[in-house]
Parts: C-alpha cells; structure tokens; sequence
C-alpha cells in the first residue's frame, strides 16, 4: 500500500539510527543476561564456601559494570530508535500537509477540518508508536525471548525450560486474535474523535451564531453525544486491553507456579543448584516484559496500519488542478480577458451555475458583475483563478487558453479579495503583507491608506503590530474587509478581484476605496462582484446575471436606457436609500 511504503521510505532514510539503535538494543538485552546467572554463582559460591571476599567483590563489580552498560545502553537505543521515529513523524506530517496545499477545492468541500486535524494529531501519533516503541517490543518480545529462553536450557535446565514455557504458547495464539480486534476498534476510535474534533471545531468557530441562536443548551447536548460515542469506542479499545494484560499476568502466574513446584523439585533431587533455581527464577521473571511487549507490539503495530489506512485517503488523493503537459512557458499576463460560451457545474448531477457567457474585457478596463445570490457571481471569481477546471476555449487571459497558463503564473497576476474576507490569527501588518515578498512597511502603509484602513490601524494600542484574533474576529467586519482589499492592492497584479469586497464599509469610504482603486489601478484591469449600484455604477462594462445567463451587458447609461433589470435594482435602491435619510 502506498501509505505504508511511505513510511518504508522514511525508515530507510533514517536506516543508520535504526541499525545502531537495535544493535545497542541487543548489547543490552544480551548484557542483561548475566545479572542472574552472576547472582546464581555468588549464591552458589556462598552456600558451598568456595567464594571468598575477593569472589564476592568481583561478581559485585560484574554486576554493577553490567548496571553501567544497561543504563548507558537504554539511553542509546531510546535516542537512535525514538529518535528516529520523532523524525519521520515529522517528515510525515510534512509531507501530508505539503500534499493537503496541492489538493483542489474539491476535496475540501467534501472533507471536515476536525476529521483532517485527527490525521495529523492521533494518527501520525499512532504510526510514530509503531515505528518506534513497537520496533523495540518486536525485537524483545522475539529476540530477548529467544536469548533467555537459550540461556534458561543450557545455563540451567532443559525440561524445566519446557515446562515453564508451556504456558507462553497460549500468548503468541492469542495475539493472533487480539491483533485483529484491536485494529477495528482503534479505527472505530479514531474515527469517533475525528467527529468529536470536528464538531469542537464547528461550535468554537460559529459561536456567535450559537450565541445569537441562543442555541447553547442544543449545542452542549450535541456534543454530550458526540463525546459519549468518543467515550465508548475508547472504552472498548481499553476493555480489551484491560482484558487481555491481566490474562498475560495469569499466564506468566502460571509459569513462575511450575517454575516454584518443578524447579523446586529438582532443587531438592540435586539436579540443579540453588544458586541455578534463583538465576532460573529470575530469567523467567525476565520473560515477563517480553510477553507484555508482545502485546504491546501488537497493539502499536494493529494501530499503526489502521492509522496508515486512514491517511492513505489524503496521500493517495490527486488533485483536479494541476498543470498539464501541454501547459504554456507563460510568466507574465496583462490582463485582456475573454470568455467563450463559459458554461459550468460544479458536478455532473447538478443544474448549470453559468450557462454560456460570452464577453470580452479589455487590459485596464472595470468589469463589474450584478446579479441575485446564487446567480453565479462568485463561480465566475474562482473560474478565473481557477479552483474548478473549464472546458478548454471557455476562458482566455491574453489569448492564453487559462488551463494551458501555469497556476503559479496564473495566481501570482491576479489580487484577489474573497467574499468571506479571510484573516489570519496574526498581526495586521502580516495579513496585509501576506502575498508580499520582502518586508516594506511603507509599501503596507500605502495599500492600507488607499483600502481607508490606515486610520483605524493607527488608533490601535499596538498599530500594525495588532494581533487580531481567529478569522479576525477581534476586528469589525468592515475592517476586515478593508484590511482584505489593503491585502489585494499591495500585491498590485495585472488583474484585480473584488468579490463583494464593499458590502460592510458605507457609502462615503465606499467611494473613496473606489476613488483609490480607480487612481492606483490605471492600465490594469479590474473585476467587481457586487450586490450595490453604488459600487458599480462607474465601471465601464457591467454584466447582469440571471440564473447563471447574461441577462444585461453594456455602461451604467446603456442599461439605465434599456429599463430592465439593473434600471429596476438602481430604482429600488435609490428609493431605500432616500427612505433610510428621513
């Protein structure tokens, strides 16, 4: 699987940390050998006399050299193998984020922030445990039981080894079973928070309407419920485990209880001494992290395929942009725009958003587009920036087919201001230089002074340095939308979108933007999106949609003349503005 064999080629890369952490690994569990078997000859000296001061100095000084080498050893295997494993958690996190910025808006439509944010905390948590404690359970839970296992029959005794191990077999059966549950009911659990997130998400985000709803107390059950299924599916993957440790501990009960009756009785027979039965006592309370570890290795490992199988949906996810093989060497537009019968739906099963529009807009012109929500306004803004794909010939830019222009040259000349007038949880001066490169305050200033923004900025306590909050919410709605056209006008490209960029700020700063606009923007052309006559009354060509259709075309003076639709929508306004001065 795709998602697997990415984590295969982080591994690899890091392959060298790995190899020196189970080497390390190794040294200690084969070091942590002789600590019984020293105990065992001490005992054994003791009790027969044969040990002297000078025996039991130098078995103690082994021991401890032995302690020295386990403790420098289990630092060593921690730094290189979790080490390693922070590392391509790291990288995976990177890649998965980098692959998100490449997917169309498609995608995200379709896919819930909370269940994205799930993939880059709980599963990329889970694929980091397997490809870190998981590799150290594995290698004990196999190798340090096969080592004591050695060390039990030819240090000790054969049929007292076989008796003891009996009851292990029991746990490699059982871990078959246990594998497979645990995957399901960890998917079932992260799927559970997935939701839970996304709707914390949802709630934080649209608390005003909540609050303004008064709709709390709905809210609050809704989450009960929500955090209820989190709970339970969490429960199940903890009743499991709580179920099957004790059981490894009855298992591990019942070998030390052979080990006592068997071992014992050899003892008393004379097969084996007693300082052997202590060394033998003790290896078999070493196989007892080993057994955890096998279910523990289990547990990571069943985690962190159901983890991987959940962000293969992101990685395996292509975009519907992308610059195809017949793309233009294109690094420069002017901005002479034609469409060409633009029709187009967002999907196959639904109804036509624009149904064959045909017009041209000349370099340094003002097109300006009416139309009732849901006309098809904002679909012609994202088709021109091309977040949904046209069939080829509907739009040109400079007799460019647009899907034969690189998108980074395609983005990079239009200034666009959408609708929701995104901010991001930084500093003022930061949102308005976002699509700036280097950093020139002056330049900042001027595009705040002409978006009429600069004033409030300045009365701020901290001025353009202002942290203004998630989605700016600390700030008005018609300084965000300003501080949204400041943000536009600074990247100064040959083409400018402004996608109901007004409908906050009133009339006087509306004209004055606009004044601005007119001034800093000659030979460049521009597109406004608007709902006002007000806003687009001076444009030079002005287009009425109706269902998606071109309705109206021509000047403020032309469609006044026809008396259709804009005459009737510049009537009705006119009238609620003198209603609004009495």
């Amino acid at each position: 699987m795709r998602e697997v064999n990415r984590v295969i080629k982080h591994i690899k890369k890091y392959w060298l940390s790995y190899s020196l952490g189970v080497i390390i690994l190794f040294i200690v569990d084969f070091a942590g050998l002789y600590i019984p078997q020293f105990i065992g000859d001490i005992t054994d000296g003791l009790e027969t006399g044969t040990f002297g001061r000078a025996e039991l100095i130098n078995g103690i000084i082994k021991i401890l050299l032995i302690g020295l080498v386990l403790a420098v050893g289990r630092f060593g295997w921690r730094y290189f193998i979790f080490g390693s494993a922070r590392k391509i958690e790291y990288d995976l996190r990177n890649d998965m984020f980098a692959h998100l910025e490449t997917l169309s808006m498609g995608y995200y439509n379709k896919n819930k922030t909370g269940d994205l944010m799930a993939h880059f905390t709980n599963d990329l948590n889970a694929i980091r445990m397997a490809a870190g404690p998981a590799v150290i359970c594995t290698f004990d839970a196999i190798i340090m039981t096969i080592m004591v296992l050695c060390k039990m029959v030819f240090h000790v005794n054969l049929e007292l080894t076989l008796l003891a191990s009996i009851p292990l077999v029991f746990i490699a059966v059982g871990g078959v079973f246990y594998g497979k549950s645990i995957e399901r009911r960890f998917s079932e659990k992260q799927k559970a928070f997935s939701d839970l997130s996304d709707m914390v998400q949802e709630s934080i985000s649209g608390i005003r309407v909540v609050k303004a709803f008064v709709q709390e107390r709905k809210e609050i059950k809704a989450f009960a419920k929500s955090n209820k299924r989190n709970k339970d599916k969490n429960m199940e993957v903890v009743k499991l485990q709580a179920t099957i440790i004790p059981l490894l501990d009855v298992i591990i009960g019942i070998s030390s209880l052979i080990t006592l009756l068997y071992g014992g009785h050899l003892v008393i027979k004379g097969e084996i001494s007693l300082g052997r039965f202590i060394a033998f006592n003790q290896y078999v309370g070493m196989l007892v992290w080993p057994m955890l570890a096998a279910g523990d290795s289990i547990t990571f490992i069943s985690q962190g395929i159901a983890s991987s199988k959940r962000i293969q949906k992101i990685f395996v996810e292509k975009p519907e942009i992308f610059d195809g093989k017949d793309v233009l060497p294109v690094e420069n537009l002017e901005g002479n725009i034609s469409f060409r019968g633009l029709t187009f739906s967002f999907t196959e099963v639904t109804s036509e958003v624009l149904k064959n529009v045909t017009l041209d807009i000349e370099k340094g012109s003002t097109l300006a587009i009416l139309g009732r929500t849901g006309s098809g306004k904002s679909t012609v803004a994202n088709l021109l920036l091309r977040l949904y794909n046209t069939e080829p010939g509907m739009i040109s830019i400079d007799g460019y087919d647009i899907n034969r222009i690189p998108l980074k040259t395609l983005r990079e000349n239009i200034a666009y201001v959408p609708q929701d007038n995104f901010l991001f949880s930084d500093t003022i001066r930061n949102n308005i230089a976002f699509g700036m490169e280097g950093n020139d305050m002056e330049r900042v200033q001027e595009a705040a002074k002409a978006a009429c923004i600069h004033d409030n900025i300045v009365e701020f306590p901290l001025q353009y340095e202002t942290l203004v909050g998630e989605r700016g919410v600390t700030i008005s709605g018609g300084q965000k939308q300003r501080s949204s056209i400041a943000r536009a006008l600074l990247k100064d490209a040959p083409i400018l979108i402004l996608d109901d960029a007004l409908s906050a700020v009133d009339t006087n700063t509306e004209e004055e933007i606009l004044s601005n606009i007119k001034k800093d923007r000659q030979g460049k052309t521009t597109i406004m999106i608007a709902h006002r006559i007000s806003t687009v009354q001076n444009a030079d060509q002005i287009l009425v949609l109706e269902d998606g259709e071109m309705a109206e075309y021509g000047s403020h003076e032309e469609l006044m003349r026809q008396g259709g639709i804009y005459a009737r929508m510049y009537e009705k306004q006119q009238l609620e503005k003198q209603l609004e001065a009495v």
